[in-house]
């Protein structure tokens, strides 16, 4: 059986007569969700219940806000939030002492993600493992005493070391666990790079052994996309249509003789346009915490590698408490990923989010004051699937209107619903679109019985997010008299 999410129809029409042109129809609307320290979740340890309740309520409030996408933070530092045969589960979910066999959270929250409609990104942070405090609260089962060779002490933190093959392998491990026993819609790495200020890495050894005379920034690039190369492909020969991703720093490389600060490229060996530019990334978040001259320049010089693929800034909530950012400084940068055509805007992270930090949530209401499909990754695939068939439209017993049409049994079909005065339609008008990603063959709503009569139609979108056309569409007066 299937739930029904009842949505109040009518609170989305008109939401964005503030703003001063129409949202675009696609576009990514995401949020990091941290579980490392219970950051956003969980904040109460001791109730598997309660827990469950806490995370529903996150996902009720993005999906009611228009947001379509939740990167779940599935591995902290060394242990993890699902059930996993290499490392153990976090503390912050099951603490020393307290075992929940049965829950298990990237598998809940996949399933009520997907209920909602939203997609859930699996959140892999790749290669700290934490202090040494923290390394010893893991006990045996830490990777620094199960797999000691593959990792490294550095500046009192351990880290796996890039530079190792076998550490490729145990990543790997991980991967296969999450793609292969969840129904994730992506993969997301963070800390897919070496240390800030990590010029002294201890990794000699491994240079000597594997560096092939190349200078060692050049060596250590090349052992991060030798990492990223790999997840690539094994990610798509386990399911192609899971979005492989990163988050990378916000600056790719030093523009314009400006190094001020850290740069992907420069600073932390992470050559990620390079991923992008070869094919082996789906979309980056870059982690553009910054302002002015040094976000604006370094959008641009994203989508000069995006080679096609998917271009998501992430934007600092938490600057507005960390650096008293006004909500603007956020919504400008929301003007500027729009005008520069990104492909929508990504949040660090949930709880500034939906806390409404100095008012930043409600600000962002005529932005998303409607519904979002998803980028198609036509580079996987670009063949979309057959339109619905058999729409049709009626008022329950209980006065809740109903569409319903026949479900397609192929692979991962989600269907998103228009609605529309006119027996005209076009898939690019925002203001047209009622509900995106919906799982099943079934739309609900209370809508007024307000004698207006509209055309509604439904189109299905595939894994890659391919859009079919338009199905013939059902028209209904919405009167307590007329059917």
């Amino acid at each position: 059986m299937y739930k029904r999410i009842i949505l109040p129809i009518l609170l989305l029409i008109g939401a964005t007569a503030l703003f001063p042109s129409a949202p675009p129809a696609t576009e990514v609307r995401a949020v990091w969700l941290a579980t490392n320290y219970g950051l956003d979740w969980p904040h109460n340890h001791t109730s598997v219940e309660e827990q469950k309740r806490e995370l529903t309520a996150i996902l009720d409030n993005l999906k009611a806000h228009n947001f379509n996408t939740v990167i779940f933070q599935v591995r902290g530092r060394g242990e993890v939030c699902y059930h996993s045969q290499i490392e153990p589960m976090s503390t912050f979910i099951a603490p020393s002492g307290l075992r929940f066999p049965t829950f298990d959270p990237l598998a809940f929250v996949v399933e009520e993600c997907h209920t909602r409609g939203l997609e859930c990104h699996a959140w892999v942070v790749t290669y700290p493992l934490g202090k040494d405090q923290h390394v010893r609260s893991l006990g045996a089962r830490s990777v620094t005493k199960r797999n000691p060779s593959i990792t490294r002490q550095f500046r009192g933190e351990w880290f796996l070391d890039p530079g190792d093959p076998q550490t490729d392998d145990y990543l790997l491990q991980l991967v296969r666990e999450i793609v292969a026993g969840y129904d994730v819609d992506g993969i997301h790495f963070d800390y897919i790079r070496y240390p800030e200020q990590g010029e002294n890495f201890p990794d000699d050894g491994t240079y000597y052994l594997y560096g092939g005379g190349k200078p060692r920034q050049e060596w250590r690039r090349d052992n991060i996309t030798r990492f990223v190369t790999k997840a690539y492909d094994r990610v798509k020969a386990l399911k192609p249509w899971v979005q492989v991703s990163s988050a990378p720093l916000g600056r790719y490389r030093a523009l314009n003789g400006n190094d001020e600060g850290w740069t992907a490229l420069e600073s932390v060996s992470q050559d990620a346009g390079k991923w992008l530019m070869t094919g082996k990334h789906d979309a980056v978040y870059p982690m553009m915490y910054y302002k002015e001259d040094l976000f604006y320049p370094y959008v641009d010089d994203w989508l000069e590698h995006a080679n096609g693929r998917i271009v998501t800034p992430g934007l600092g909530a938490f600057r507005m408490i960390e650096l008293e950012w006004s909500r603007s400084d956020i919504l400008n940068q929301v003007d500027y990923t729009r005008r520069r055509d990104t492909h929508g805007q990504a949040y660090f992270r949930a709880e500034n989010l939906l806390s409404d930090t100095d008012g930043i949530l409600m600000a962002l209401r005529p932005y998303y004051g409607f519904p979002a499909k998803l980028p198609p990754m036509t580079w996987l695939n670009s063949s979309p699937p057959d339109s619905p068939q058999d729409l049709r439209a009626e008022t329950n017993e209980e006065g809740i209107f109903e569409l319903f049409w026949e479900k397609d049994n192929r692979e991962r079909i989600t269907y998103n619903v228009y609605r529309s005065e006119t027996d005209t339609l076009s898939l690019d008008n925002a203001e047209k679109l009622i509900a995106a990603g919906l799982r099943q063959p079934l739309y609900t709503s209370r809508v007024e019985a307000n004698d207006k009569a509209y055309y509604y139609y439904i189109t299905a979108s595939d894994a890659y997010h391919n859009e079919s056309r338009p199905c013939i569409p059902a028209f209904f007066y919405h009167s307590h008299t007329v059917k």
